[in-house]
C-alpha cells in the first residue's frame, strides 16, 4: 500500500472521529444529531486506531497536524468519558448483595426482553424462562402470537399484563409476585404503551414497577427522539415527586450515557447497576462490533445488586437481559449508593422537554391514525 495514502487516511479517519463526536453536541432531537449517542464505544475504538495512525507519522506532522492531533484527543478524552464508567475502572454505583442466611436474603429476578414480533423461535425464550426462572419478566414487541406461546408459562405466573399489538410496541408482564392496581398507559403516543405496577415483594414490601418502550429516533420510526425522551423524564419526574421506591426497565431504545438518561437518573434518583461493572450490549445479536445497550434497567437505592446477566440468543435482534436484585435498605441510609447530583437546569429542561414530547406525541399519533385508516 502506498505510504502516502495510507497517511491521509488515517488523518481522514481522524477528523471524521472530530467531527461525528461534535455533531453529537448539536442541542437538536433530530434522529440524525441523536443517533450519534449510540455507537460512542465504536468511535472511541476507531478514534483510537486514528491516535496510533497518527502517531506513526508524527515526524511528518506540520501545523495542520498538530490541530488535528489535539482535536482528536480532546474528543477521544469525550469518548472515553461517557463510556468509562460502565467498566471495572469506575466506582460501583450500587453495592454487590451481602452474603445472608438463608431466608433472610429477599431477592428479586427480572427478565426484560425484546422478543423481535417476526421471530418465529418462540421455544428459545420459554426454555430460557424455565431454566432462569425469573420472578418478573417483561416481553417488548409481543403480539397475539408471542401472547398464545407464553400461555405456557402462566402456571408459575399468576400476576399477568398483556398487551397484544402488532405495531412493534406491544408488551406483556408476567409475575410470580402480586401485582397491585397494574395499569397500562399511553404516557406520549396513543398506539406505544407503557405498564405502570405496584408489587408486593416476597418481605411484604411494595415497590413500583415501570416497564416502558418508547419509540426511537431513526429513519424508520420518529424523526426526532422527543417522544422517547419526554416519556423517560415524565416517568423519572413522576417518581421523584411521589418519593417512590422504583425499579424502571424495559427496551428504551437510548442508551445510558446519553444526556436524556443521565438527567433521568438526576431527576428520578434511580441507579444504574452497570456502572463500575461493565457493559450489557444488547443490541444488534447478529452485529458484534455494532451493539450497545438498548434494555435497561435502574432502581432505588434500597436495592443492592446480586448479578447482571446477558442471556443467549432467542432469535431476536436483542439479547435477554437478567438482573438479579437484594432488597437492602440499609445500603441506602449509609448514602453509599447515591445517583448523579440534580444540576441546576434539570428541573427546567426536564419540564421543558415534556411539553415538547406531547406535541410532538399527538402529531405522531395523528400520523399513525391516518395511516392506519389508509391500510384499512
Amino acid at each position: 500500500m502506498d505510504i502516502s495514502l495510507l497517511y491521509y487516511g488515517v488523518q481522514l479517519l481522524a477528523g471524521l472521529i472530530a467531527f461525528v463526536t461534535v455533531w453529537g453536541w448539536l442541542p437538536l432531537d433530530h434522529w440524525w444529531v441523536r443517533g450519534v449517542d449510540f455507537p460512542r464505544i465504536q468511535i472511541m475504538v476507531l478514534g483510537i486506531i486514528a491516535w496510533i495512525g497518527m502517531l506513526a507519522f508524527w515526524s511528518e506532522w506540520q501545523m495542520g497536524q498538530w490541530l488535528l492531533f489535539a482535536a482528536l484527543n480532546i474528543t477521544l478524552a469525550f469518548q472515553l468519558r461517557m463510556v468509562l464508567p460502565y467498566t471495572k475502572l469506575w466506582k460501583k454505583e450500587v453495592q454487590n448483595a451481602k452474603k445472608m442466611p438463608e431466608g433472610e436474603a429477599y431477592q428479586l429476578k427480572i427478565m426484560v426482553s425484546n422478543v423481535l414480533t417476526p421471530n418465529d423461535e418462540t421455544h428459545k425464550l420459554i426454555n430460557l424462562i424455565k431454566q432462569k426462572q425469573p420472578d418478573i419478566l417483561i416481553t417488548l414487541e409481543s403480539d397475539e402470537k408471542w401472547q398464545d406461546a407464553l400461555n405456557e408459562i402462566e402456571s408459575d405466573y399468576p400476576y399477568t399484563v398483556k398487551v397484544p399489538l402488532d405495531n412493534l410496541y406491544g408488551m406483556h408482564l408476567y409475575s410470580k409476585l402480586e401485582l397491585i392496581d397494574p395499569t397500562v398507559k399511553y404516557l406520549m403516543i396513543d398506539d406505544i404503551p407503557s405498564i405502570h405496577t405496584q408489587l408486593r415483594l416476597e418481605n411484604g414490601r411494595v415497590i413500583w414497577l415501570y416497564c416502558l418502550h418508547p419509540m426511537p429516533p431513526s429513519p424508520t420510526e420518529a424523526d426526532k427522539s422527543t417522544t422517547r425522551d419526554a416519556e423517560l423524564l415524565m416517568v423519572g419526574k413522576h417518581i421523584k415527586e411521589h418519593d417512590q421506591t422504583a425499579i424502571l426497565a424495559g427496551d428504551l431504545n437510548d442508551v445510558a450515557w446519553s444526556k436524556t438518561t443521565r438527567r433521568f437518573q438526576r431527576i428520578s434518583g434511580l441507579l444504574d447497576p452497570r456502572v463500575g461493572r461493565h457493559f450489557i450490549n444488547t443490541f444488534h445479536v447478529n452485529y458484534p462490533f455494532l451493539r450497545w445497550a438498548l434494555d435497561h434497567l435502574f432502581h432505588s437505592a434500597c436495592f443492592t445488586v446480586v448479578d447482571i446477566e446477558r442471556l443467549p440468543s432467542i432469535g431476536s435482534d436483542h439479547f435477554p437481559v437478567l438482573t438479579t436484585l437484594q432488597y437492602e435498605p440499609e445500603e441506602a441510609s449509609k448514602q453509599e449508593q447515591n445517583a448523579p447530583a440534580v444540576q441546576s437546569e434539570d428541573f427546567k429542561e426536564t419540564e421543558n422537554k415534556i411539553q415538547e414530547g406531547k406535541e410532538e406525541g399527538r402529531k405522531v399519533s395523528k400520523e399513525h391514525a391516518e395511516e392506519q385508516s389508509v391500510c384499512e
